[in-house]
């Protein structure tokens, strides 16, 4: 299937590797342009490497932390300056510490805050004035299964992540009919660095492995494992093609079935 994306100028924040990293393989393999995000220059560099080597039009690395609205901006100019325009806008963080309700440290709230729902926001509003003007756009927020069955000891994903849901499902209505779509895309267990840490931790609180933890897990999914990066990439590439132009407000899930509920 042509997904229409030959040329579409792409930033996928968190890019360097895990699920971001998946979804700017897939965006490459369409021949989109893209800007990535990510903590290091070196890392960023070897990924835009690999990106044109699958298709990329061009690929261009940005160090960006969002923990800093500036770093956003110094993102969204740097996007801008290298491609023109942006088209496309993956929104991807890493996730917060983990912890249970009755445990949550308050102080953790507002600086994470930051992170998974102010500097997404600022970003979103830098990208929309060019999509408006030419009537046509795509937004795309990583999200997580938490936003429909809360994840046991994963309280501030849960409470942040269903806040940023809040904006784009507002947004997504306000939009659609100028040509922009809004929809997030739910991973659920997948083997990525912060599955493994989140196993981790729970390993550490029942005495257990973390294989122990995973394979636990696995047989509470209904597909019995846990998914690959490289299966979640690809659904993200489709809602920014053009045969999902009228799909949107919606959070997908790539779960393997784990969330009960249609």
């Amino acid at each position: 299937m042509d997904l229409g994306l030959k040329g579409k100028r792409a930033v996928v924040m968190g890019a360097s590797k895990g699920l971001g990293r998946s979804v700017a393989d897939a965006l490459a393999r369409e021949g989109a342009a893209l800007v990535i995000s990510g903590r290091q220059q070196a890392s960023l560099d070897a990924a835009c490497a690999e990106l044109r080597a699958l298709g990329a039009a061009s690929a261009t690395g940005i160090p960006a932390d969002v923990a800093e609205i500036a770093d956003m901006d110094r993102l969204a100019d740097g996007a801008m300056a290298a491609m023109g325009g942006i088209d496309i806008l993956v929104l991807n963080h890493g996730g917060p510490p983990p912890g249970t309700a009755l445990d949550m440290d308050e102080a953790l709230l507002a600086p994470w805050f930051q992170r998974i729902v102010q500097s997404p926001v600022h970003m979103v509003k830098r990208a929309l004035p060019g999509m408006r003007a030419q009537r046509w756009g795509r937004v795309v927020s990583i999200a997580s299964t938490g936003l429909q069955q809360p994840i046991p000891n994963l309280v501030l994903s849960n409470t942040l992540r269903a806040a940023l849901m809040g904006y784009l499902k507002t947004l997504s209505n306000e939009v659609a009919g100028e040509g922009i779509t809004v929809n997030c895309v739910s991973p659920g267990a997948i083997r990525t660095d912060r599955s493994i840490e989140t196993a981790n931790s729970l390993g550490q609180k029942t005495g257990k492995s973390v294989d122990e933890v995973i394979a636990e897990r696995s047989k509470t999914i209904p597909a019995l494992r846990y998914g690959e990066a490289s299966e979640f990439g690809p659904m993200v590439a489709f809602l920014c093609g053009a045969p999902a132009s009228y799909l949107t407000g919606e959070v997908i899930r790539v779960d393997g079935g784990m969330v009960r509920a249609f």
